[in-house]
């Protein structure tokens, strides 16, 4: 499951980390003489002395340093912070040298206030290295995410969700199957109702760890999705949820024939234009239903993508919705979550929409056409800069055997400006996708009218009344 890097939290991180938002310091040049610059003396204020943090222009807090400093100049809108690294500007963007996938792989190191905001969404102890305290923090060294979490103390957690409580009841738990961030999944076997003797999966999230109002709310929002999210042969099916004083039990489809990772990676890594078609069509179709019922996934990757049986053909299913959102039309996001060689540009700025998932599926289009990532780096700030300012690279092998279509495909899915992306239905009748033999379901060409119509002026709205095709 990918990680929430910023809900809740600054996206500025600690001075002098390896992270984000820092702030360069630029010295002026010596004097021509060559005589060393002294500078004035500075007389510390009241509030200097008592510890308060300097403000910004911004309205952020930084720490006081000890030599004077000069903002970096920031190229995003007001209020925005950049994610790049201390005294990297933008750039022309250039091409990131291609890693292919190795097993055992291991993961980069989150930077500084990622391990603070993670720590703090799943009720952890605070690192030492605590992020950098938002406006209105009352003291030096004392976050708002520290002022939250003294609030909450204080105020008892309702961890009651009003699921069912005969879990012992209804399901025999077996082995575990999988572990993640915020719980892992065993199998179990139903003893009695509509399914009796049927294997299922359970995932099981223990109430210990829900120390956090956010982290409640998501759960809830998890279980609220799954049951809006019924009826598609590619999207996971939800059962039952249950709980207890210990922990909530969210009761799916067990999928048995394994991650669509494992099966890239059984392959060497690459899939033949036709097998990934087939597999880019189940994604793009399970996407566009979730976008149609209002719900953004926000961490897809192949990870999140089972395969019902170890059948070569069998169908997969998409899983883990602990990180997806409703959303309405037009509106934005600013919640830094996902997986971090799968997350969007503008999901680092802070302001996303539907369009991040489509991204998401870019990427792991160009896993399946070549075998290795297009954005990588040994860390997580490493792999952010490169989703920033590199392209994808389709020139080195296998990319001149690829056919033009295939690469147009991924090239309008990684596009840095999310206006210029396809949508998924848009995606479906791509000339790399195109077949005669498949059609576009009706819900689907109901939800692509529905938005033209919402996005259209008044005058072509009353066109499309008459003429839909427009």
């Amino acid at each position: 499951m990918g990680q929430c890097y910023g809900k809740g939290a600054s996206s500025r991180g600690a001075a002098g980390g390896d992270d984000f938002g820092v702030v360069a310091e630029t010295h002026s040049p010596p004097p021509a003489n060559g005589a060393p610059q002294t500078p004035p003396p500075r007389q510390p204020t009241p509030a200097a002395a008592a510890g308060t943090p300097r403000r910004r222009k911004s309205g952020s807090t930084t720490p006081v340093h000890q030599t004077p400093g000069v903002a970096w100049p920031s190229p995003y809108p007001a209020g925005g912070t950049s994610p790049l690294p201390a005294g990297v500007s933008p750039s022309p963007a250039r091409s990131t040298p291609r890693r292919f996938f190795k097993r055992p792989f291991p993961p980069p190191s989150p930077a500084k206030h990622i391990k603070a905001t993670l720590a703090k969404r799943l009720g952890g102890g605070k690192p030492k290295e605590g992020p950098i305290p938002e406006e209105g923090a009352v003291a030096a060294g004392a976050g708002a995410g520290a002022v939250a979490d003294g609030a909450e103390a204080e105020r008892p957690l309702d961890k009651t969700f009003g699921f069912g409580k005969n879990f012992g009841a209804k399901y025999e738990l077996g082995k575990e199957v999988g572990r993640g961030h915020f719980g892992h999944t065993c199998s179990a076997v139903v003893k009695k109702g509509e399914y009796k003797g049927q294997t299922v999966a359970v995932k099981i999230i223990s109430k210990a760890k829900m120390t956090t109002a956010i982290s409640i709310e998501d759960v809830r929002r998890e279980v609220k999705i799954l049951k809006a999210l019924s009826g598609h042969n590619n999207l996971v099916k939800f059962y039952d949820a249950c709980e207890d004083a210990l922990n909530v039990y969210i009761v799916m489809e067990l999928c048995e024939g394994g991650e669509l990772l494992d099966r890239i990676l059984a392959r060497g890594g690459r899939y033949t234009e036709e097998d990934a078609k087939a597999i880019v069509v189940q994604i793009l179709s399970v996407v566009a239903f979730c976008h149609l019922q209002g719900v953004v996934h926000r961490d897809l990757k192949p990870e999140n993508f089972l395969f019902t049986t170890r059948d070569e053909n069998a169908p997969m299913k998409l899983i883990d919705f602990g990180l997806s959102d409703f959303i309405r039309p037009d509106e934005r996001l600013n919640d830094i979550v996902g997986s971090a060689y799968y997350v969007a540009p503008e999901v680092l700025h802070r302001s996303y929409s539907m369009e991040a998932d489509i991204w998401s599926i870019g990427v792991i289009t160009y896993i399946l056409l070549c075998g290795s990532r297009p954005f990588w780096a040994r860390t997580e700030s490493g792999i952010f800069r490169s989703v920033l300012r590199a392209d994808p690279n389709l020139d080195d092998s296998p990319w001149p055997s690829v056919s033009a279509e295939a690469k147009d495909f991924v090239k309008r899915f990684l596009n840095k400006d999310y206006r210029k992306r396809m949508t998924a239905v848009q995606a479906l009748t791509h000339p790399w996708l195109r077949d005669d033999q498949r059609q576009i379901p009706l819900d689907i060409l109901v939800y692509r009218l529905i938005k033209q119509y919402l996005r259209a002026t008044p005058l072509k709205r009353l066109a499309l009344k008459h003429y839909p095709r427009l």
